[in-house]
C-alpha cells in the first residue's frame, strides 16, 4: 500500500528543516498526537544533511480483523535522512514496528512554493501476516496512517507558529 498526502507551510524549506532538526519539536510532535515515551535518540546536522532517530511508544484502535495478529500498542522506532537539494530537500524514512510484521518507510520532498515550502510524503506499508495482511495495510493506510500525516502537519505548524524563524 503507499499513499502520498501533501501540505503547505507558510515559511521557507530551510526553515521547516530546522523545526525537524530540533529535538523539543520532535517531541512536542509526537506527544501532541498522544504517542508517549517518546525520545529523540539521534540529531546529526552536516553540511545539507539532516538524520533524526526517534523512538515512542503509539496505541492504534485496530478493527476486529487485525486484533488477532496486531497488537494495539507498538513501539516505532523512525529514521529520517535528509539531503539539500537545489530546490529544496529530499529525505527517505524508515519506521521499525518491534515485535510486528509491520514494514512502513517512504520519501519526503520539501521545496520552494509561493513563498514558503511545500511537504510531500509519500508512504510505503505492507504487513506480512497471511490472508489479511493487504487488508490490514489498506485499513492503515486508508484511516491511521492519513490521520497522523495531517497531525504531524498541523504540529509543524503550530511549532512555527509559537517559534517563528529568525
Amino acid at each position: 500500500m503507499e499513499l502520498t498526502e501533501t501540505h503547505h507551510f507558510d515559511v521557507p524549506a530551510d526553515a521547516v528543516i530546522d523545526v525537524f532538526a530540533t529535538e523539543d519539536a520532535v517531541r512536542a510532535r509526537y506527544e501532541g498526537m498522544g504517542h508517549r515515551e517518546v525520545e529523540v535518540q539521534r540529531t546529526e546536522r552536516g553540511d545539507g544533511t539532516l538524520t533524526v532517530a526517534s523512538r515512542r511508544v503509539v496505541d492504534v484502535d485496530l478493527p476486529g480483523f487485525a486484533r488477532r495478529v496486531l497488537q494495539p500498542t507498538n513501539t516505532m522506532i523512525q529514521t529520517d535522512v535528509w539531503a539539500k537539494s537545489a530546490d529544496g530537500w529530499s529525505g527517505t524514512f524508515d519506521v521499525e514496528v518491534a515485535g510486528a510484521p509491520v514494514q512502513l518507510s517512504g520519501k519526503m520532498r520539501l521545496v520552494e512554493a509561493g513563498g514558503g515550502a511545500d511537504y510531500s510524503v509519500t508512504l510505503s506499508m505492507s504487513v506480512k501476516v497471511p490472508l489479511v495482511g493487504g487488508k490490514i495495510a489498506d485499513w492503515v493506510g486508508k484511516n491511521d496512517a492519513m490521520t497522523t500525516l495531517k497531525a504531524e502537519f498541523a504540529a509543524t505548524d503550530a511549532w512555527l507558529v509559537d517559534h517563528p524563524p529568525a
